[in-house]
């Protein structure tokens, strides 16, 4: 593949917004380069931009098998939710057309351990916003 100076400068302006936000981004360390990765992937190599996304999700989760989690974003195309420490990351990418009507999807997932949950939106005009929710999840009532 051949890449055009155009292509080089969005990828280098890309890294270096990523590595000027890396201490602002709440990502676990295990599980950073993976999210980092998937993000990249779905945005193009764009960083996107904090709110304009919603997560619905509890800020304690009883049973780390069935958490639900609501995501949205208004005039959003697609969403995808991530997992900062599940062993797998992506969880779900959920895609809207044009008589979807609103930009809000629901589900249950599975969260290994206390973690973040990082929603990603690919709105109508090309642009990315991004938002994160911390769910604790605890084992048996205690703490995890």
């Amino acid at each position: 593949m051949l890449y055009t100076r155009r292509d080089l400068c969005r990828y280098g302006a890309a890294l270096a917004a990523l590595a000027a936000a890396g201490p602002s981004l709440s990502w676990a360390s295990e599980g950073e380069d993976a999210v980092k990765a998937a993000i990249m992937a779905f945005t193009g190599g764009v960083m996107p931009a904090e709110g304009g996304v919603e997560i619905g999700a509890p800020e304690i989760a009883e049973n780390g098998s069935t958490v639900p989690v609501q995501v949205a974003a208004e005039g959003a195309s697609s969403i995808l939710l991530l997992a900062s420490r599940n062993p797998n990351p992506d969880v779900a990418t959920f895609h809207f057309g044009a008589l979807a009507g609103s930009s809000f999807a629901s589900t249950r997932i599975r969260l290994a351990e206390t973690q973040d949950l990082v929603a990603v939106a690919k709105m109508a005009d090309g642009s990315f916003q991004m938002a994160s929710r911390n769910v604790k999840v605890t084992i048996g009532g205690c703490g995890g």
